[in-house]
């Protein structure tokens, strides 16, 4: 993650919640040793959660994606590494859990760090670097430094994706990815690491998950072409595969022993199930549920009656033994999210839509409520009357899509709104009988809703002097004029009762948003060039210019209906507080890891909203709160 040097004097605003899951993470959740905290990665930042009181709390200090973590058996420590750009090096972090704070800082991987784990005391960590790096390392925990490095294959082998440690010894773990799967001894008091290959005779595999015996005498690891593999550890033998009837679709993504022997299977095509183990024939039982996503992530609450699951979809579902049923716990958005709005004056709920679904949430609990999909589409915009009766929406497909927010049955659908291009920007007139929208080719148009919004909306009126997409609507609050932001590098204001542009303003920008002074005598601009312009709303005058990023793109604005603030979110995964008077930067909020699409205020100004290319949402506390 790239961030902006801001000054030490700018204190930080607060992040209080995050929705999101990066489900990508190979076994990227897990229950924490006291089965209270529930422990997974979003962005650059791990989250550490309460299962019970739903408190998060944040362990920040990655520049980039989080890519792999893990936790020691005894609890105390987590480990998360990153990814980062071609030629640099991939931090790796070590955390005590009880404080809640960073123990230890290593450096030595090469662009990814692709998986970690602990021996059983905690004595040692062991990182396996990625593609552009494939080395494996030991690190002393209690002297934070590391004591053995080898690559992780040899060179006729391919990549090391995997890699376990035992669990009765420190002196033994297990790597594996295509085509190789070694067993490592470790005798570090002589300066010794030494990898054996497991002898595996005709049989070819890639395999993507391990999972060790709780004596150590075995292993059992999971391939791509959907089978299991039985490796015997002081024979370095492959012993047995299976099941030879009734493979997993699209592989065995990730495994746990249970203490009955069977084996716990998550799949690439989400099935979650339970199978037989080596004695068994690896032999697939009646207890299988399938959930969306590949299961990238099978996390054991203690020896209890619960696990957790979590898939490529980025949900997190809770599973009973008992029954084998399920529930989806969280969920959040898996692709970039482009538009977010609130009911006018209502705090408690916000809508934000991305590709195929429109997401109604509750704030506070941090809760989907109602989910609209609309397959293969991306919603681009969207807007809700100010009567709370409709949810607006601008699709890909140049439609536009009416919901009800209750139970997100569809209202109405304009064809072809704005062609095929797509409907990009919504704004809703205070009467509710009438909204407008912006499309690709640059049109702006004004529809009226008849009957109650039982019958399609009525053209009124279609305006046509911008060249490219239509980025920003803002209406004023007379309903009689609007302003609107284009990636052609110009702002117009519309006299909407006349149906002509009363001001026209140019930059040498790509314009990303607008937004009206509560007072409406100025309006604020902002786009690819890194400015924030302040403009005069009478004759367009400029009234000055100030810079809103020292690196990429300011992509979404908001002010306080005092006038007093407003907020800024772009490129460079920054959320800023702004004094609007003095243009000055007050608090910067550090927590996206992806590009900001856009930045919220809630109407009652007790909350920041920000949402970005990688799903995430996040919450942070206003600071003039009430």
């Amino acid at each position: 993650m790239t961030t902006e040097e801001e000054p030490v004097s700018v204190p930080l605003l607060q992040l209080e919640s995050m929705i999101g899951y990066n489900g990508k993470v190979a076994m990227g959740l897990i229950v924490h040793p006291d089965r209270q905290h529930l422990i997974y990665p979003i962005g650059c930042t791990v989250i550490v959660e309460n299962m019970e009181t739903k408190k998060q709390d944040f362990l920040a200090g990655h520049t980039d994606t989080v890519s792999c973590i893990t936790i020691s058996k005894c609890g105390r420590f987590i480990a998360s590494g990153q990814a980062t750009y071609m030629g640099f090096k991939a931090d790796i972090f070590l955390w005590d859990f009880e404080r809640r704070e960073k123990y230890a800082k290593f450096t030595l991987h090469k662009v990814k760090v692709e998986r970690l784990v602990f021996s059983p005391t905690a004595k040692y960590l062991v990182s396996l670097g990625g593609g552009d790096d494939g080395s494996v390392v030991v690190w002393d925990v209690g002297r934070k430094e590391p004591l053995r490095g080898l690559q992780a294959q040899k060179k006729s082998a391919g990549m090391t994706f995997v890699i376990a440690f035992a669990n009765q010894t420190d002196d033994l773990f297990v790597t594996a990815g295509d085509d190789t799967l070694r067993i490592w001894h470790l005798e570090l008091d002589q300066n010794k690491m030494t990898p054996v290959d497991v002898a595996m005779g005709s049989l070819k595999r890639n395999f993507k998950c391990i999972q060790i015996s709780e004596d150590d005498s075995f292993f059992y690891a999971g391939t791509t072409t959907g089978d299991i593999v039985y490796v015997n550890i002081p024979a370095y033998r492959f012993q047995a595969h299976g099941p030879v009837k009734g493979r997993f679709s699209m592989g065995v993504t990730a495994l746990k022993i249970l203490k009955t022997g069977e084996i716990l299977v998550g799949a690439g095509d989400g099935t979650v199930a339970i199978v037989n183990g080596r004695e068994g024939k690896f032999k697939r039982t009646n207890k299988e549920q399938k959930v969306k996503g590949t299961v990238l992530s099978l996390t054991l609450r203690g020896e209890g009656h619960q696990f957790f699951v979590g898939t490529s979809a980025c949900n997190i579902y809770r599973f009973n033994f008992a029954e084998f049923t399920h529930m989806l716990l969280k969920t959040c958005h898996d692709s970039p999210i482009n538009d977010i709005a609130f009911p006018y004056g209502c705090d408690d709920l916000y809508v934000t839509c991305s590709y195929q679904d429109i997401r109604v949430w509750h704030l506070a609990r941090s809760e989907e409520l109602l989910r609209i999909t609309v397959n293969n589409m991306t919603c681009m915009a969207i807007a809700v009357m100010n009567d709370g009766r409709t949810i607006l929406s601008g699709w890909d497909d140049g439609y536009i899509r009416a919901y009800s927010p209750q139970t997100g049955t569809p209202l109405y659908t304009i064809q072809d709104a704005h062609s095929s291009r797509g409907v990009t920007a919504l704004a809703t007139f205070f009467d509710c009988v009438r909204f407008v929208s912006g499309g690709m080719s640059g049109q702006v148009r004004i529809w009226r809703i008849d009957d109650l919004g039982r019958k399609s909306p009525k053209l009124e009126m279609t305006l046509k002097e911008h060249t490219a997409s239509i980025t920003a609507i803002k209406m004023r609050r007379d309903d009689k004029s609007c302003v609107t932001s284009s990636d052609d590098g110009s702002c117009i204001i519309w006299n909407l009762e006349k149906g002509h542009r009363e001001q026209m303003v140019h930059a040498n920008t790509l314009f990303q948003y607008v937004c009206y002074h509560p007072a409406e005598y100025q309006f604020i601009t902002t786009g690819t060039d890194r400015k924030i312009a302040y403009w005069e709303t009478f004759d367009g005058s400029l009234i000055r210019e100030v810079e809103g990023s020292k690196s990429g793109s300011i992509n979404g604005m908001d002010i306080a209906s005092d006038g007093n603030y407003f907020v800024s979110g772009g490129d460079d995964k920054l959320v800023k507080l702004w004094n609007y008077d003095a243009g000055v930067v007050e608090q910067i909020g550090i927590g996206h890891s992806a590009h900001i699409k856009r930045v919220l205020i809630s109407p009652n100004e007790n909350f920041i909203l920000s949402v970005s290319t990688d799903g995430a949402i996040l919450r942070w506390r206003y600071p003039n709160r009430r």
